[in-house]
């Protein structure tokens, strides 16, 4: 090749080099349009994505609701041994003199009667010594030394997720006990007591305490309709027909002043207790 065909070619090279530059540049703003849009819809993209993640997971969220309590069984899944033995701490001023129960050698089959004989009527409980024998050795015990006579039932609740008549408190504030605590039984000490919220069924009876374990001592409440509470209160035994009966007359008169929880309209006093 001679100069002049190296310099047609030079010239040829330089010309496609300005026409690739002139398009370059004619075409660079749509890339960046291109680039640009690109760059949004992918944005935007991860923008819907992120938020329909995010409602799937609130609607998960959302849809799982608290699940409905379920009833308290009436028994334990394992039994206890034949006997058990039981403590019964000092706590405090007896709120009527009484001594302790027994403490060896307690019954854990079987089940005990006690009535309570009130001014309103009969309320028979029978009290299970297989699910909770140290609570039922101990209001048996109080029974029978009278522990339990000429004190009125002092509290009654209703009209919500707690419909109880709570007794035994000598002193008839709810402050009082026998000088002593009861342990938490069932369903407290076995794995009913993991789920937080249980159904006490009507009839039931269980005892009240301070709302911190073993605090149990005299009091207990009648479940004269189901309620729902943790199950963190020992459960020992059931209402007969008779007591039901009872209660629902107690129950009819309504709460002082038309309360929801107070003292019951007309005064349910325990006249006696007998243990069968």
């Amino acid at each position: 090749m001679n100069n002049e065909q190296r310099g047609q070619e030079a010239l040829q090279e330089l010309d496609r080099a300005l026409r690739g530059r002139d398009r370059a540049e004619k075409t660079k703003p749509l890339l960046v349009v291109f680039m640009a849009a690109a760059a949004i819809l992918i944005l935007v993209g991860g923008i819907v994505y992120a938020a329909t993640r995010d409602g799937a997971d609130t609607v998960a969220e959302d849809s799982n609701e608290l699940p409905t309590p379920e009833v308290l069984a009436m028994s334990r899944e394992t039994p206890l041994d034949n006997t058990v033995t039981c403590e019964y701490p000092d706590n405090g001023e007896a709120a009527k003199a009484v001594s302790k129960p027994q403490t060896k050698d307690v019954p854990a089959t079987g089940t005990t009667t006690v009535t309570l004989n009130t001014n309103q009527g009969a309320i028979g409980m029978e009290l299970d010594r297989s699910v909770s024998p140290c609570t039922v050795n101990a209001i048996a015990h109080l029974a029978k030394e009278k522990f339990y006579d000429d004190t009125v039932c002092h509290r009654m609740t209703g009209g919500g997720a707690l419909n109880v008549l709570q007794c035994g408190d000598p002193s008839g504030n709810g402050s009082g006990g026998p000088g002593f605590t009861l342990p938490d039984e069932y369903p407290t000490d076995s794995p009913e007591g993991e789920d937080t919220q249980v159904i006490y069924p009507r009839g039931s009876i269980a005892m009240g305490n301070t709302g911190t374990p073993n605090t149990g001592g005299s009091q207990f409440f009648l479940n004269y309709q189901d309620s729902t509470l943790a199950p963190t209160y020992t459960y020992f035994g059931q209402i007969n027909e008779q007591g039901l009966e009872t209660l629902d007359k107690i129950a009819e008169k309504g709460i002082e002043g038309g309360a929801l929880d107070g003292a019951p309209a007309e005064e349910v006093r325990i006249q006696t207790a007998t243990v069968s």
